[in-house]
């Protein structure tokens, strides 16, 4: 996957003062259901990449003004991004270190039950696999490879900026929270119930 290198990034300070006025732009956070839940950016909408790719043509209609796109730590919001800019959606920009960059610059937060992000569950899963098959591997001859190929995909993951492991554990029940469908997101994005 080729992401756009060029991609408007927006310091988490000047988001700051851009919401500080009340008439922001709009703050779409691409990150699961289940990660919004446990905090996200007031005023921020919910639409996760899965349902913003599927989606993106439909999404059009509803975001006419300026868009500023987050996750956790940029790399999902500029995939958003360069899907949103293929559609032709103009007037995109990244939060430039996602959540993470904005708490630490003191930007407020909602926050809801604590949960594990992806990036943790994917250290604990490729982590626990590594172990195991390692250890494993000493009485059964081979096992140690499949270490050797989780490894082999965190590489790619991280040439790649995209991470296959973290898009599965994204569809697991812990990580969907509420279902997010494309009416509950037009709805949310019109402000109706």
């Amino acid at each position: 996957m080729n992401l756009r290198t060029d991609t408007p990034r927006l310091e988490p300070a000047a988001l700051r003062d851009l919401t500080r006025s009340g008439e922001g732009p709009r703050l779409l956070d691409v990150r699961t259901p289940g990660e919004f839940r446990t905090s996200h950016i007031p005023g921020s909408y919910n639409v996760p990449l899965d349902t913003l790719r599927e989606h993106r043509a439909e999404l059009l209609h509803h975001l006419d003004e300026d868009v500023i796109l987050i996750c956790r730590s940029g790399a999902r919001a500029a995939q958003a991004e360069q899907a949103l800019a293929e559609a032709g959606l103009p007037n995109l920009r990244v939060l430039d270190g996602g959540v993470v960059a904005w708490e630490s610059c003191g930007g407020p937060l909602t926050r809801g039950p604590e949960r594990w992000d992806l990036e943790r569950q994917v250290r604990l899963v490729a982590g626990t696999l590594v172990l195991l098959t390692g250890v494993a591997g000493l009485f059964v001859p081979g096992l140690h490879l499949i270490g050797t190929a989780v490894g082999a995909g965190l590489t790619i993951a991280a040439l790649t900026n995209t991470c296959a492991m973290g898009m599965l554990l994204s569809k697991l029940p812990y990580n969907r929270g509420p279902r997010t469908d494309l009416d509950t997101v037009v709805a949310a994005l019109r402000g109706t119930p």
